[in-house]
């Protein structure tokens, strides 16, 4: 008999949440007082809904150092690895200098959480997506609310799959024939599945970008529900298409995403109302983080990008290469969400170091703007191009003669280039920069890794405004083994079926 282990959520989205067996190809050792048998964890609406708010619980609280805790993989964990692997945040103390330094192995923290919390995140959508086509048998739900389900469920399969293609394998920009990572599609909830999960194979970069769009276009299809910010949503949906396509270099599908949704969103009028309440026009989908449920001080993005003279950690700060970069207008409103002490500059984008309580916002439409203006100039469209540029950037100017115009940049290459400027601006302190490195980098626009300022050596206000010298370290060439993360050890020793490949150089 096939079971699950149930524990109480204090969430927003209150419920309980399923616990099964999951992956990294472990067993886990459940307390027969924490089981209900599969044909009652599926019996009622409720339990069926709880289950689905479950996976969302293990994507903002998964797997670290074997304890549910700071924030994997999608609680605050892809925002700070995501900048750390970046130059434009900066890394103040020891806690996030493997990821800033480039000094990871099969054996580290951070890298190897990431790996298992996705991977357990993607079981447990797939222990939804395996019942409920039972339940609507058996009459418990409507097709309707089963297929809203599976898209939600398809949704955040796919979510978690792309963040694990990001930072273990090779860009699709440059090979997409390159080793991916197990797309795993079924659901491991007893110890006899286990080697089911253990022979799914790497298989190819493209590959895994095929069952993405896969899973995507399917949950686009089956979402007729108008679910919230915190919920998969047809919107949502869409525009992670188009993050999708822009890594695959698809131009022309970014903007037959973005023409669906471009009148659903706007992006907001003060570049702060996104990051104050957690819903806005230009909130697409986020994860819940409340004072009731949250990643707690190690893993909360409030405690660790706050400013530490307002009762934050403050272990993460703006670095000053962003901070006095000429291309970043002093009157530009983007510099007023911070917050600085004697040592340096923090954002204020996450300000509440209390109750930890911001969600982390997944996907914004101003990216869905900007993923359109870069495809439109990378297809010569540049009078489109600029104009969805200038839509994101001159509403943190408010000065219509800063403008940027087709013949003020140039040529297409500047407009690609301003394009990517405004990224690094709009989505500081967001996670976003390692994505863009990644695929930029595989495309040959980036030389891989830049130099970051060296960890642990800004600490004084000057480096932000004076020309003090920054020290700069870091950087890692695109072909440096280094440039993508190892497979954890423990993923690779305990698949008896069909051990998978290590990363080469590690």
């Amino acid at each position: 008999m096939k079971k699950f282990s149930i524990t109480n959520l204090k969430l927003v989205l209150a419920g309980v949440a399923m616990m099964g067996v999951v992956s990294s190809c472990e067993v886990t050792d459940l307390s027969p007082a924490n089981l209900i048998p599969d044909d009652q964890a599926f019996a009622t609406a409720a339990r069926i809904e709880s289950a689905v708010l479950g996976v969302y619980e293990s994507a903002q609280r998964g797997f670290y150092l074997g304890a549910v805790q700071r924030g994997y993989p999608f609680g605050a964990a892809n925002v700070e690895q995501g900048d750390m692997r970046g130059e434009d945040m900066y890394n103040d103390q020891l806690f996030y200098e493997v990821t800033y330094v480039g000094s990871y192995n099969p054996q580290t923290a951070n890298n190897n959480g990431m790996w298992i919390s996705l991977y357990r995140m993607i079981n447990r959508a797939n222990i939804v997506l395996e019942n409920l086509d039972a339940a609507v048998a058996n009459g418990v739900l409507t097709q309707a609310a089963a297929d809203n389900y599976k898209g939600e469920m398809l949704f955040m399969r796919a979510l978690a799959h792309h963040e694990l293609l990001t930072h273990f394998s090779r860009p699709y920009s440059d090979n997409p024939s390159a080793p991916g990572v197990p797309y795993r599609t079924v659901a491991i909830n007893d110890v006899p599945k286990v080697p089911i999960g253990e022979a799914v194979p790497r298989g190819t970069v493209a590959e895994g970008y095929q069952k993405i769009l896969a899973d995507l276009n399917e949950a686009e299809a089956k979402i007729t529900a108008a679910n919230t910010t915190f919920r998969a949503r047809k919107g949502a949906v869409i525009a992670l298409k188009t993050r999708i396509k822009i890594h695959m270099e698809d131009w022309a599908g970014v903007l037959t995403e973005y023409e669906k949704i471009k009148s659903a969103y706007a992006v907001t009028p003060d570049p702060i109302t996104p990051f104050r309440g957690g819903t806005s026009t230009d909130n697409i989908f986020s994860f819940v983080n409340t004072a009731e449920s949250n990643a707690g001080t190690n893993g909360a993005l409030s405690a660790m990008y706050g400013n530490p003279s307002n009762g934050a950690r403050g272990l993460v700060k703006i670095s000053p290469l962003i901070w006095r970069a000429s291309w970043w207008l002093q009157q530009d409103k983007r510099r007023t969400i911070t917050t600085q002490n004697a040592t340096g500059i923090f954002t204020n984008k996450y300000n509440n170091p209390t109750t930890l309580a911001e969600p982390n916002i997944i996907v914004r439409f101003a990216e869905v703007v900007l993923n359109a203006a870069e495809a439109n100039a990378r297809l010569g469209k540049l009078t489109e191009a600029v104009a969805l540029l200038n839509v994101v950037r001159d509403r943190a100017l408010g000065d219509p003669t800063l403008s940027f115009t087709v013949a003020g940049l140039g040529n297409a290459d500047a407009v690609i280039d301003a394009i990517i400027r405004e990224r690094r601006i709009e989505f500081l302190a967001e996670g976003r920069r390692w994505p863009d490195i990644h695929r930029l980098a595989g495309e040959g626009r980036m030389a891989g890794v830049p130099a970051k300022a060296t960890s642990r050596s800004i600490t004084n206000i000057n480096f932000y405004n004076t020309d003090r010298a920054i020290p700069t370290d870091h950087a890692i060439p695109y072909a440096d083994f280094r440039f993508i993360w190892p497979i954890p050890l423990e993923e690779i020793q305990t698949n008896a079926t069909a051990p998978i490949a290590q990363n080469p150089g590690y």
